[in-house]
C-alpha cells in the first residue's frame, strides 16, 4: 500500500511538472510515469489539460498519438482528454536491463499543425524471480582442499532492476562444510562463490548435495534455487587460472561468419590429466542464440551468425576452463559490436494532404514526416533534400520532423499533378539513401472564363425561312474541369443605350446552336445583331460575350409594283399623241418598282399586247413607250396597250400596266374624259360639244378683233392663269416605300404655255413652280373658280411622271 501511494505521488509530481512546462510544449516534453503490468485503461493523466487544450479541440483538430517504434502503448480518449494504458506493459521486454525505461511519443494536432512531445517513464515492479543458469551444478573437489578455498558459481539473473533485483544468496540447509559468499568485488562485478569452511575427508563423506537460494529485494521477495552437487576426489590441487579475468574484443557488425573474435588462455600447474584444460561457454539466462562458438582445446572464439549493432551493441560471454581433475575457472568475454553504415534512413509519413486546391496560399503544409536511421554516430546523422523546389520546399519542424510546404502559387491548368521525391541520406561512407515519393494532385477552382473560338460570328439565312431553322453555332471552351468547365449559352440582354435586338433568334443553352424562330422578311429586316453569353457552372460563375450578326438574304418574293400609270381599278389613262408625231416620239413612261434587292429588283419592260403592235415600242430598261413609226391616216384614233414589267429573279415575277393612246390632229380635238364608264359611252355627244365650242371660239375671235392687241399684251399673264398643267409626283425616296405608298417620290407643279389654235402638239416643261410642295394637288384660284378637275376625282391631280420631262404628248392632258 505504501509503495502504490508513493507511485501515485510521483505521478502527480510528474503531471504537475508537465503542466508547468506547458508554455514550452514544443521544446519541453510532457512527462508521466506508470508502473509496468498496469491494467489496460489505467489513467496516466489528463493530456489535454496538460497540453493546454480542451477535449473539444482534440476532436476538432483530429488529435492522435504518433509512436517512433510504431507500437501503441497508450490510448488518448478524445472525449475527456485522458491518457490511459492501451495494453500490457512489460518493462523487461521494452527496456531490458536499462536503469530507466522511457516510452516517448508525440501528440499530433491538425488545423493548424501542432505537436507535443510526451514521455512516459515505465516503473519496475517485482514481477520476476531470480533464475540460475543451471538447475544443477556439480563440483569435483579434492579432498586435500584447504579451508577457505573458493569455488565459483554462476550468478542467478533477475530481470527486475534496483531493489527488485537479487540482494542475497544463501544455502537452504545448515551445511558445516560450505558457505556462500557474494560481492567480494566491485558492485558491477560481484562474484558468487562457495567457500570451504572445513577440511574434507573423502573417506568420511564422498559427496554431498545442497541448494543455493538467490533472494531479491522485492515486497514480497522472490527467490530462485539451484542444486549443488559436491563430489570429493582425490588430489588435484591446482585449478586452471585464466590470464585475464575479463577479455574485451571488438568486431564489425558486418563481419562474415567464421571471423575470429579472440582467444582465451588458462593455465594449470598440475601435470598429466590434471593439467589438461578444456574450454566451454557457460550460458546464462537469455542465451545469445549461439552467435559465437569456442574451440574446446585452443580457446579460440569465432562468429557463427551475423551480428546486428542495432539489435545489440554488446555481448557478454562466460567461458569456463576445466582441467582433467575437475577443477575449473571462469572468465568473462565482453564483445563490442562496431557499427557500420548498413541501415538506410527511414521516412515515416505522419500527415499528407492531397489534392490541394490550386488557390492554396504559399506556406501551406502539405505533408509532415519524420526521418530516422538505426545506425549510430555519423552513420545515423540524416539530411533531407527535395528534387523540385520550384513549387514546394522542405522545412525542419521539430527534432527529426520535416514539413513539406508550398512556396509559390499553383496552377492546375499548367500542371495538374506534382510528383515530389524527398531523399534522405545519412553521413556514412559510403552514404545510404532512401526516397519517399509524394504525389500531390491539384484540384480545380473556377479561375478561367469561357473563351469563344471566334471574336465574332456572322450567320446567313434566306428570307421566308422555315420556323426554328438552324443557322449556325457558337462554341466556347473553358480551361477548367468539371462543373467549372461546363459551358452554357444564353442571349445577353441588350443594354439600355442599344436598340433592342430581334426576338426571332434563339441559342441552345447546351450546344450553342443558333436558331431563327420565325420566318423573316428581307424587306422588313436586313440584318440583326445579338450578344451571346457563355457562362460556366463555377461558383461564382465566369462568363464571356460574343457578337452574333444574322444577315438576311433576299428571295424573289415581291412582284414588280407599277406606280405609273396607276393600276387602282380606274379606267386606263389616255395619252394624247399628235398625228404629226414622228418615230421615237415619247408617248408615256411606265414607272414600276420592286421591293426586292439585287438582281431580284432589276426590272425589264416588254410590250405584251397592243391594238397595233407594230406602231409602238417599249424601252426594255427605261419603260418608255414610244412610236415605232410615223402615224398614217389608216391608223386608228385610239389604241390600247398592255406593258409587261418583269423582274430578274428566279423564277421571275411580273406585273402588267394598261394604258391607252389618243391620236389628235390638233389640240382642239382634246376631249375631257370622265371618270365613269357612262361618260366614256357618251363620246358622240362630247364631239358635238367640242364642235360647238370651236364655233363659239371662232365667233368670239371675230368679235374681239379689236381687243386682240390688248389681249396679246397681257397674254403671258392670262396664260399663266388659264392654262396651267398640274402633275403630282409622289414617288417616295426608296423603292420599298414607294411600293407601300403607290406614289412617286415628290410633288411638282409644272407651268404649260400654249398659244390658242396652235397646231403643234409638243409642249415644254418649265421649272417647277412649287418644287417643295407635299404630295397633294396644286390648284390656282382660276382653276377653282372655273371648276376645272382631273379624272382622278374633283379637286385632285392625275399622276404624270415621265423620267424625261423635255417633251410630253398632248394626250397626257386630262384637262385644259
Amino acid at each position: 500500500g505504501g509503495r502504490r501511494r508513493a507511485m501515485a505521488i510521483a505521478r502527480q509530481v510528474l503531471c504537475l511538472s508537465a503542466f508547468l512546462a506547458l508554455p514550452h510544449a514544443r521544446s519541453q516534453p510532457i512527462r508521466y510515469s506508470v508502473a509496468e503490468e498496469a491494467d489496460s485503461g489505467s489513467l496516466l493523466g489528463n493530456l489535454a489539460e496538460d497540453a493546454g487544450l480542451t477535449p473539444a479541440q482534440l476532436s476538432a483538430r483530429r488529435a492522435r498519438l504518433v509512436w517512433e517504434d510504431g507500437r501503441q502503448h497508450f490510448r488518448l480518449e478524445r472525449g475527456s482528454g485522458r491518457l490511459v494504458v492501451a495494453g500490457r506493459l512489460d518493462r523487461e521486454e521494452l527496456c531490458a536491463h536499462s536503469a530507466t525505461c522511457m516510452l516517448p511519443f508525440e501528440l499530433l494536432l491538425a488545423n493548424p499543425l501542432q505537436f507535443f512531445r510526451v514521455e512516459v517513464a515505465l516503473q519496475d515492479i517485482n514481477d520476476h524471480s531470480p533464475v540460475f543458469p543451471e538447475e544443477r551444478i556439480t563440483f569435483k573437489i579434492l579432498e586435500t582442499s584447504e579451508p577457505g578455498s573458493r569455488f565459483p558459481l554462476l550468478r542467478a539473473r533477475d530481470l527486475d532492476i534496483g531493489s527488485n533485483s537479487i540482494q542475497a544468496y544463501r544455502i537452504d540447509t545448515e551445511n558445516e562444510y560450505f558457505t556462500v559468499s557474494y560481492g567480494s568485488h566491485s558492485e558491477n562485478d560481484r562474484n558468487l562463490e562457495l567457500t570451504l569452511d572445513k577440511p574434507l575427508d573423502r573417506e568420511e563423506k564422498a559427496e554431498m548435495v545442497f541448494s543455493v537460494i538467490a533472494v531479491d529485494g522485492g515486497s514480497p521477495p522472490r527467490s530462485g534455487t539451484t542444486e549443488v552437487h559436491i563430489i570429493i576426489v582425490d588430489v588435484n590441487d591446482n585449478a586452471p587460472v585464466f590470464t585475464q579475468k575479463i577479455y574485451v574484443g571488438q568486431i564489425l557488425e558486418n563481419s562474415p561468419e567464421g571471423s575470429v573474435l579472440l582467444s582465451v588462455v588458462a593455465t594449470d600447474s598440475d601435470t598429466g590429466v590434471n593439467g589438461y584444460i578444456s574450454y566451454e561457454f557457460s550460458q546464462e539466462v537469455n542465451p545469445i542464440d549461439n552467435l559465437f562458438t569456442i574451440d574446446s582445446v585452443s580457446g579460440e572464439i569465432k562468429l557463427i551468425k551475423p551480428l546486428d549493432f542495432e539489435a545489440a551493441k554488446t555481448h557478454e560471454l562466460v567461458v569456463r576452463a576445466t582441467d582433467g581433475g575437475g577443477l575449473s575457472a571462469i572468465c568473462k568475454v565482453l564483445v563490442e559490436v562496431v557499427d557500420v553504415n548498413d541501415n538506410a534512413p527511414e521516412l515515416v509519413v505522419s500527415s499528407f494532404s492531397s489534392p490541394l486546391p490550386e488557390d492554396t496560399v504559399p506556406g501551406t503544409v502539405v505533408a509532415l514526416f519524420t526521418v530516422r536511421d538505426r545506425d549510430s554516430g555519423a552513420n545515423g546523422k540524416v539530411s533531407c533534400g527535395l528534387d523540385d523546389q520550384l513549387f514546394f520546399s522542405l522545412r525542419p519542424a521539430y527534432k527529426n520532423y520535416y514539413e513539406l510546404v508550398t512556396v509559390s502559387a499553383l496552377d492546375r491548368e499548367e500542371r495538374a499533378e506534382h510528383i515530389l521525391s524527398v531523399t534522405a541520406a545519412d553521413a556514412g561512407s559510403p552514404p545510404l539513401t532512401s526516397t519517399q515519393t509524394f504525389t500531390v494532385a491539384i484540384s480545380d477552382v473556377n479561375d478561367n472564363a469561357p473563351v469563344f473560338n471566334q471574336t465574332s460570328y456572322t450567320m446567313y439565312v434566306r428570307e421566308n425561312n422555315a420556323p426554328s431553322l438552324f443557322v449556325g453555332a457558337v462554341s466556347a471552351a473553358d480551361a477548367d474541369v468539371g462543373l467549372n468547365a461546363k459551358v452554357t449559352y444564353s442571349l445577353a440582354p441588350a443594354r439600355a443605350a442599344e436598340r433592342p435586338s430581334c426576338s426571332c433568334i434563339s441559342v441552345n443553352s447546351e450546344s450553342g446552336h443558333v436558331f431563327v424562330l420565325r420566318p423573316l422578311d428581307y424587306e422588313q429586316l436586313r440584318q440583326s445583331q445579338v450578344t451571346v453569353s457563355a457562362s460556366d457552372a463555377g461558383s461564382p460563375p465566369l462568363r464571356a460575350n460574343v457578337t452574333v450578326r444574322l444577315v438576311v438574304l433576299d428571295e424573289n418574293d415581291n412582284a414588280p409594283l407599277v406606280l405609273y400609270p396607276a393600276q387602282d381599278g380606274s379606267p386606263a389613262s389616255s395619252e394624247l399623241v399628235p398625228v404629226a408625231a414622228q418615230a421615237g416620239y415619247l408617248i408615256s413612261k411606265v414607272v414600276a418598282v420592286d421591293a426586292d434587292s439585287g438582281q431580284n429588283s432589276w426590272l425589264s419592260y416588254h410590250l405584251l399586247r397592243a391594238t397595233e403592235p407594230g406602231l409602238f415600242t417599249v424601252g426594255v430598261q427605261s419603260g418608255e413607250v414610244r412610236l415605232r413609226r410615223p402615224l398614217t391616216d389608216r391608223d386608228s384614233g385610239k389604241h390600247k396597250l398592255v406593258v409587261l414589267v418583269r423582274d430578274n429573279g428566279k423564277p421571275a415575277l411580273s406585273a402588267t400596266a394598261a394604258l391607252s393612246a389618243l391620236l389628235l390632229k390638233d389640240f382642239s380635238d382634246v376631249r375631257l374624259p370622265h371618270s365613269s364608264p357612262a361618260t366614256e359611252g357618251e363620246g358622240g355627244s362630247l364631239t358635238t360639244y367640242l364642235i360647238v365650242a370651236l364655233v363659239a371660239v371662232s365667233l368670239l375671235f371675230l368679235s374681239t378683233t379689236a381687243a386682240l392687241l390688248a389681249r396679246k399684251v397681257c397674254k403671258r399673264k392670262e396664260l399663266k392663269a388659264a392654262h396651267v398643267l398640274y402633275a403630282a409626283d409622289t414617288l417616295q425616296s426608296g423603292p420599298a416605300q414607294a411600293a407601300a405608298a403607290g406614289t412617286l417620290p415628290r410633288a411638282y407643279c409644272y407651268e404649260l404655255s400654249l398659244p390658242t389654235g396652235s397646231a403643234n402638239s409638243d409642249f415644254t416643261f418649265l421649272k417647277p413652280i412649287l418644287p417643295s410642295l407635299p404630295a397633294q394637288h396644286c390648284a390656282t384660284g382660276q382653276a377653282s373658280e372655273e371648276g376645272q378637275h382631273f379624272p382622278g376625282g374633283p379637286g385632285t391631280t392625275e399622276d404624270v411622271a415621265p423620267d424625261n420631262p423635255e417633251s410630253l404628248s398632248a394626250g397626257q392632258f386630262n384637262s385644259l
